[in-house]
């Protein structure tokens, strides 16, 4: 079935394609009774307004945009993405806004779909998620004058808006945590090391690790997959002398750690600690059970989403947002060290 037209419209309601587009958009010159019979039809016959259409009339178009540069595997099995959507999907479409998702490659198309959104009037305003340094994506969004909210930041965000946690204080409790069990040894597998917030995360850990005096403080860079947590994991046990307790920057890659511990003879926690960064249900299905960061992620993206729409609507002023800090929950996965 072809897509229903203006004409269609005009054609039922026995009247001019003018007359019609003029209720359609809400402008003066149509009694209320035409207009309410147009919107009848319009509704029956399941019409919407096309992107030229809006982009040429400055109507809004009712939605907001959100590209993820991320290997689309990764987002299917990753909580965190998931959890941030539904939060933001709770939020928008309360308020009848649509949200419009699109994974890209990289950063570089990334800001070709912003270009493309924004000159099509596709979106009113973008999240801006895995906040890079130095980002280029930040300076694009400011020349466009395009409504954005940074989830994350506010470091980086070159003056665009921003929803962030601090990260740097969850990982000093985590450490500390650790080192009061009686730790010495504490490892890092970290996320993307081009993203700002993994860039916070571990220059915390170093410095709490320096302030508490502790015998090695390695960082591991991975990709977040399970494959890549299980390989830093390797390689970390390998070494010598061994970490006895390691921290991750997602629950996937803590989960694949906990199978690396088995395959190498390792007990947890005896023999080694596991703490995973964002507790969702997997970390509490798995045996031991997971010690995390814990935060109310949907929470997060609602607080997002409601940003975002201040913002689109011109409500001043729009404040950035501290969003409460992921606290640790202890669980099996932690214990002092055997060797301590």
């Amino acid at each position: 079935m072809k897509r229903p037209t203006i004409s269609d419209i005009a054609r039922r309601a026995g009247a001019s394609k003018a007359t019609v587009s003029f209720a359609l958009n809400g402008r003066p010159g149509v009694s209320e009774a035409t207009r309410r019979r147009i919107l009848a039809i319009a509704e029956e016959i399941g019409w919407s307004p096309n992107s030229a259409a809006r982009a040429l009339t400055g109507a809004a178009a009712g939605a907001v945009g959100l590209a993820l540069c991320r290997p689309a595997r990764t987002l299917g099995i990753e909580p965190f993405f998931m959890e941030l959507i539904s939060g933001m999907e709770a939020e928008l479409s309360a308020r009848s806004c649509a949200l419009t998702l699109q994974v890209v490659p990289d950063p570089e198309t990334e800001i070709a779909a912003y270009r493309r959104w924004w000159a099509e009037r596709r979106v009113d305003g973008v999240f801006l998620c895995d906040l890079r340094v130095a980002d280029p994506r930040v300076p694009v969004l400011a020349e466009l004058q395009l409504p954005a909210v940074v989830v994350g930041g506010p470091a980086g965000s070159g003056g665009l808006h921003s929803v962030a946690s601090n990260d740097a204080a969850s990982i000093v409790e985590t450490v500390r945590y650790l080192a009061a069990l009686g730790h010495r040894r504490v490892a890092r597998v970290s996320g993307l090391p081009e993203l700002q917030h993994t860039a916070i995360r571990g220059t915390a850990f170093a410095e709490i690790c320096d302030e508490l005096g502790l015998e090695q403080a390695v960082t591991v860079t991975s990709d977040y997959t399970g494959e890549d947590g299980a390989r830093a994991t390797r390689r970390l046990l390998s070494g010598a002398p061994r970490p006895t307790a390691i921290i991750y920057d997602n629950d996937i890659m803590a989960i694949a750690a906990l199978s690396v511990a088995q395959e190498m003879g390792l007990r947890v926690p005896e023999d080694l600690s596991i703490v995973a960064w964002d507790d969702s249900a997997l970390c509490q299905l798995v045996n031991p059970s997971l010690t995390a960061l814990s935060r109310d992620i949907p929470g997060y993206g609602a607080h997002a989403a409601r940003h975002l729409l201040a913002l689109i609507a011109g409500e001043q002023p729009v404040a950035d947002h501290r969003d409460e800090a992921a606290h640790l929950i202890p669980r099996r996965s932690t214990a002092p060290p055997r060797e301590a």
